[in-house]
């Protein structure tokens, strides 16, 4: 039998991986601003979504409920966190992430407090703060906690959340540090009418979707519109253009004053009668003055419990942390533990993560920021704070850079949308599997070394970058490819850039 190169696996991989889908290249992050009037509109039906190439799914050779698991809450497995889940069990796992404030994160914390302190500062400091600065900062802090924080299923659900309320940094600048830390991170796991209301309290999201340009003379729609198609009951929950228009003029007043703060102005709201959702809200007079603001707080809660919302929550959840294509019975099943808990996101999360629906559940493609973390996680590089910037780089190429997504919807989530982009995804592969510089990323090759056999070789790998669940057709050809040529630092290190190329970790 031939042995295999470089090029032959990895064009087997790009087969399996992408080869059965159109290419699609992942395009460009929005630059510019989002055009204040009409809203940007998306296709009201979604497209068919693909939970893998057919006939491959490479959670076939995932046997361990727990690893399982830990794929899915986490950003990659690595060998410390297998341990973990393994030696915890399914529900004991489950639940420890559940709680991460009884994680020691502290070390991750740090890291980031020492070397991206602008993201601590409070309003005025960050107005006055450099726009760069403060948005890489955010950025760097971001990557870094995603790859080495060990409370993992927060991280992974704060960018759910970022994605479910979407603000483009370009247009809101460092108001988005505010929004991530009060709003995203701090509700992150509570429950869903909380994380809500605080979104539609932030001057981020405010300023986003131009409610700041709202008045009674000439109430803008943008939020209005957002808040039930993106935010709550989605584009089929039951709403219609006169609830979006009514739901404006509920909201105008809703504004932000000094130098980023939520302000409800009553001399720009309208007093008159109104009729969003069947609820009507009686014309008051214009010497109710601030507590008008109440009749936006009540349509927040008819929202936050209307049925088409936790429908919508539900099955978004179920896409994110299961398969692509949840059934009724799953999205009925969350929906109701989402009605019965008032939106509990733990709660749900069980639902979701039960260990018959994800051991039934097939594999999910990796995003390129997802793909990057995974990289990181297995091989635990050291990363300085040069190296994180330099790592921002490696997200950008790939094309998922956190908080630059234009419109409201946020990173698309299927396959079909980020399959084109294999090479830089190679790219990375070579990048981390190579880095080799200790002022910046530094991954340090020997553990895979020692014992310096072909098969010895390729279970160190297994273990680090598959928790042992590397398919056998992968291990043969990464064996005889090793064995090629007598072992060296530089071959080692391309062996493992080809596991990470492997169609097999494009999946979790």
């Amino acid at each position: 039998m031939t042995a295999p190169t470089r090029r032959s696996i990895l064009k087997a991989g790009a087969a399996l991986a992408a080869g059965m889908f159109a290419p699609i290249i992942a395009r460009a992050q929005g630059i510019g601003r989002l055009p204040v009037g009409p809203p940007i509109r998306r296709p009201t039906t979604p497209p068919t979504l693909i939970s893998r190439p057919p006939g491959i799914d490479p959670a076939a050779s995932w046997v361990s409920p727990e690893l399982r698991l830990a794929r899915r809450l986490s950003f990659g497995l690595n060998a410390t966190e297998a341990a973990r889940a393994t030696s915890m069990g399914y529900s004991e796992y489950l639940e420890y992430q559940l709680a991460p404030d009884s994680i020691d994160d502290s070390a991750s914390e740090g890291f980031v407090a020492a070397n991206f302190p602008v993201i601590s500062e409070d309003l005025p400091t960050l107005f006055a703060a450099d726009a760069t600065t403060v948005q890489n900062q955010l950025t760097y802090a971001t990557i870094y906690r995603s790859a080495f924080s060990t409370q993992q299923l927060h991280q992974r659900l704060v960018e759910f959340w970022s994605d479910h309320f979407n603000i483009s940094m370009e247009k809101v600048g460092y108001l988005k540090v505010v929004d991530d830390s009060s709003v995203i991170r701090q509700y992150a796991m509570t429950t869903f009418p909380q994380l809500l209301k605080a979104s539609a309290h932030s001057p981020a999201m405010l300023l986003y979707l131009d409610q700041t340009m709202s008045q009674k003379a000439a109430p803008n729609q943008n939020y209005a519109r957002e808040i039930m198609e993106l935010h709550t009951l989605g584009v089929n929950g039951g709403y219609t253009q006169t609830d979006v228009a009514e739901l404006s003029r509920v909201l105008t007043g809703w504004t932000i004053a000094g130098k980023g703060t939520f302000n409800f102005n009553s001399s720009l709201h309208d007093f008159g009668s109104k009729t969003v959702l069947g609820v009507t809200i009686p014309a008051a007079s214009p010497a109710t003055g601030a507590a008008a603001q109440a009749e936006g707080e009540g349509m927040l809660n008819v929202l936050a419990v209307h049925p088409s919302t936790a429908t919508f929550i539900s099955t978004k959840m179920l896409q994110y942390f299961l398969c692509y294509q949840p059934s009724a019975a799953q999205i009925t099943a969350v929906a109701q533990v989402y009605a019965n808990t008032g939106g509990d996101i733990k709660s749900m999360l069980r639902e979701i993560l039960s260990q018959d629906n994800l051991m039934a559940a097939p594999a999910k493609f990796k995003r390129p920021y997802h793909l990057v973390m995974a990289g990181l996680r297995a091989l635990a590089p050291t990363v300085t704070v040069t190296g994180v910037a330099s790592l921002s780089g490696q997200v950008t190429t790939v094309g998922q850079q956190p908080f630059t997504w234009l419109t409201p919807d946020g990173f698309p989530d299927t396959v079909e949308y980020w399959s084109g982009n294999m090479l830089t995804r190679w790219n990375y592969a070579t990048f981390v599997s190579n880095a080799n510089t200790a002022a910046t990323v530094q991954f340090n090759v020997t553990p895979f070394m020692t014992p310096a056999t072909p098969a010895a070789i390729v279970s160190a790998i297994n273990k680090a970058v598959f928790a042992g669940e590397m398919p056998p057709r992968l291990a043969g050809e990464l064996t005889n490819y090793v064995s090629t040529n007598p072992t060296s630092a530089a071959l080692v290190r391309e062996t493992i850039g080809l596991a990470l190329s492997s169609s097999a970790f494009q999946y979790f």
